[in-house]
């Protein structure tokens, strides 16, 4: 290599100096300081960075051509700055993605304020930098809706990365579209519960003896606070309730868009879903692994319903594994994806939010060999009568990962169904007592 090199490097000597006169030799100095690379083509320079790790990648900082290559040769990226995305940069720094994240980028589509820098808030999927006023679950919340990004921004990139990454393999996005509305909905709640209490204040009592003990509320207070009361409680039914779009919504939607133009994408991981999510992705065919994240404990609500799944299950039949997180799914739902995801292997439930009854419905995962549960405090106090369970015959490997196993119900249903399981894996969970592991023995 280093003959050809210094072959290459004569012979552009020769040619530089024909006709150069009193100009400047660009090949003269010393041989360490000329750049024997600019002899190779960027197919051979391609070739050869392929061979080297990603990451680190400290050739990209050789020069400007060295940067452009490993842009191209890079694949995958996690992006923690929305500007990028949003500026176009991402298509012209790194042209051939087929993984991107952009997680990191949706929370934090907002600058931080100087006291936020050394507050960092970890919590199962969630990872950011908190400000100092944020010290609660409520004002947590809201701090973390004020960081994410708008749903309109959202499209509107999500639209760009289809139309740039036709062949897109792998995504990992928040959907902030059904927050947003939550948030705005509790926050009118709070709006007229404050409005509330001041009336109340204002109201003097005067006339009838028996009602001196209400303090400042009088009848008509009363009759005002009830009839506020009935209208907060129909806010909260609509916030509880899934919230249905038109078509003319989802074929805005950027995830709809986006899954109707990446046909090749087969990873999908959706924070803050819902069953409108659902039905924006419901274009995906070939999705094979999902991983869906709905409510997270005191830090945000949003819920992915029996609706939902049966949308995903029937659109995407294709899944191999499915990871549900914080969702409010019960046997319909999950005999759903049995049903119709015939290659489904690998299921992780946390099934906090699950209604009673469906561990019955694994016994439609007839291809299921992997089984994972996480952070069950219940794993189904009323599993329904033991006989008509059935068996889900291909489950070869069962984890109970942070489970209460103290509901001595549900986990003897448990057994039942996986009674062919080779493999069983207690992490971290409470209630390992002889009860349970006499209702172990069922499966030998």
């Amino acid at each position: 290599m280093l003959q050809y090199l210094h072959h290459q490097q004569a012979q552009g000597r020769a040619i530089q100096r024909k006709g150069l006169g009193n100009k400047i030799d660009p090949w003269k100095g010393t041989m360490g300081a000329a750049d024997l690379t600019l002899c190779l083509g960027d197919e051979v320079v391609l070739r050869i960075l392929s061979f080297l790790p990603l990451s680190p990648y400290p050739y990209s900082q050789v020069c400007k051509r060295w940067l452009r290559l490993q842009g191209v040769l890079r694949t995958t990226i996690k992006v923690l700055d929305w500007k990028f995305v949003e500026s176009g940069r991402i298509s012209v720094r790194f042209p051939n993605l087929i993984d991107i994240d952009l997680t990191p980028a949706c929370r934090s589509a907002v600058p931080r304020s100087p006291s936020s820098i050394n507050v960092l808030f970890s919590h199962r999927c969630l990872r950011v930098h908190l400000d100092v006023e944020a010290y609660d679950p409520l004002s947590i919340e809201h701090f973390l809706h004020d960081q994410q990004l708008s749903p309109t921004a959202l499209d509107k990139c999500l639209k760009v990365l289809a139309d740039t990454y036709p062949d897109l393999q792998r995504l990992c996005v928040i959907d902030v579209r059904k927050a947003s509305v939550e948030i705005d909905l509790f926050a009118n709640i709070t709006d007229k519960s404050d409005a509330a209490d001041e009336l109340s204040v204002n109201v003097k009592v005067d006339g009838d003896p028996s009602m001196k003990d209400l303090g400042p509320v009088s009848k008509g207070g009363q009759n005002r606070a009830m009839a506020e009361e009935h209208e907060s409680n129909d806010d909260l039914k609509t916030v509880n309730a899934p919230l249905v779009y038109g078509d003319d919504d989802v074929s805005s939607h950027g995830l709809a868009y986006l899954a109707r133009n990446c046909h090749t994408l087969q990873q999908l991981e959706l924070q803050q879903c819902s069953d409108e999510s659902l039905h924006a992705i419901s274009a995906c065919e070939n999705l094979q692994i999902v991983r869906l994240v709905g409510s997270v404990s005191d830090f945000y609500r949003s819920l992915f319903t029996d609706i939902g799944l049966t949308i995903l299950a029937r659109s995407c039949v294709r899944l191999v594994k499915l990871d549900l997180s914080g969702c409010e799914a019960s046997y319909d739902g999950v005999a759903a994806i049995g049903q119709c995801c015939v290659m489904l292997e690998e299921l992780i439930i946390s099934n906090e939010g699950f209604h009673d009854g469906w561990i019955a419905a694994l016994s439609f995962c007839s291809c299921l060999k992997t089984l994972r549960l996480e952070n069950c405090r219940q794993i189904d106090t009323v599993p329904g009568p033991l006989e008509h369970l059935g068996y889900c015959l291909a489950l070869e490997r069962l984890q109970l990962v942070r489970c209460d196993l103290r509901d001595a119900a549900g986990f003897q249903a448990l057994m039942l169904v996986s009674v062919n399981i080779r493999d069983l894996e207690f992490q971290d969970c409470w209630g390992l007592e002889d009860e349970t592991f006499t209702a172990a023995a069922a499966c030998r």
